[in-house]
């Protein structure tokens, strides 16, 4: 496991640099006594080698510790690409990341109101406790863990090769390589039982971030997705789901006799597809618009 050391805690009651301390503590809400205590992203991490960075561009003298208005000062990050929704661990305490700043040139103004919002590390309190200098966090990178489940007898039994299945892994690995996340896929194909697809549905919600089914959306009797989905949906998201009907229906009515349904089940976003390569294509298409805004609003986190 990577790990990350702290060189300095720091901490101030007002906007600007702030002060090494011997010891922080880390309430729910953030560092006790510090500026941005109770706000959306209470503390702050600054790796070491932007310093040293800064200092070589620019010619100045070495900034100390706490200077950037960060609350935390680490080394061990230079081959390391943080991203949202990672976790940084030392003993008691972890962090979850909330925003990255983006990497910088060669330009510089001020240190904590330029090189800081670029460069630093913001996160949001998950488990509070103590911090000291020559602890060590734990880095760890989030890895999203997406499901997709088919329906079909005839698959199931190998009768003919499901294609719709991989069809939705082919948009999740588009939507999410282009929105630089890690993740990882796991397929299923499940016989058209609808005891078998709630336990599989009792146990993904608390492990996967996002399920797909695929197929049973229809009305005929063995389409009973949606109706194994929708009672066990904590918040339903209408929207997209009635916009793709419209949008195709124009065109095709038969796109309005499905009934898939999407919302929050648990831990997971769900969406439930329709079982034809084309039907899913179309419902990834849109899906694939709003589904990374969707994570950061499940999550509480503002990216703007």
């Amino acid at each position: 496991m990577h790990k990350i050391q702290i060189l300095s805690v720091n901490l101030s009651e007002n906007k600007g640099p702030k002060v090494p301390m011997k010891e922080i503590y880390i309430s729910p809400e953030g560092v006790d006594g510090d500026k941005h205590f109770g706000t959306e992203r209470p503390i702050s991490i600054f790796a070491i080698h932007h310093s040293e960075r800064f200092t070589g561009i620019t010619g100045s003298r070495k900034p100390e510790f706490g200077e950037f208005a960060e609350n935390i000062t680490v080394n061990g990050l230079e081959e390391t690409e943080v991203m949202v929704f990672d976790r940084f661990r030392a003993g008691e305490v972890e962090l979850e990341v909330v925003k990255v700043g983006k990497p910088f040139h060669d330009e510089f103004k001020e240190l904590g109101n330029y090189v800081m919002p670029r460069v630093g590390i913001f996160c949001r309190v998950k488990s509070p406790g103590a911090l000291k200098p020559g602890d060590k966090f734990d880095f760890l990178p989030k890895h999203f863990r997406i499901l997709i489940i088919t329906l079909s007898d005839r698959a199931s039994k190998g009768i003919y090769e499901d294609l719709s299945g991989p069809a939705i892994r082919g948009h999740v690995d588009k939507v999410f390589s282009k929105n630089n996340k890690r993740f990882e896929i796991e397929s299923l194909v499940i016989p058209d039982d609808a005891e078998q697809l709630g336990q599989y549905l009792q146990f993904g919600k608390t492990k996967f971030d996002v399920i797909f089914t695929t197929g049973g959306t229809g009305i005929g009797p063995k389409d009973f997705t949606v109706d194994v989905v929708k009672p066990m949906l904590d918040k339903e998201i209408p929207g997209i789901m009635e916009m793709i009907r419209m949008k195709y229906g124009m065109e095709k009515p038969n796109a309005y006799l499905s009934r898939g349904v999407a919302g929050v089940m648990g831990q997971s976003l769900i969406y439930t597809l329709p079982g034809s390569v084309k039907a899913v294509n179309e419902y990834m298409t849109e899906i694939a618009k709003t589904l990374d805004h969707l994570i950061y609003m499940k999550h509480g986190v503002d990216v703007h």
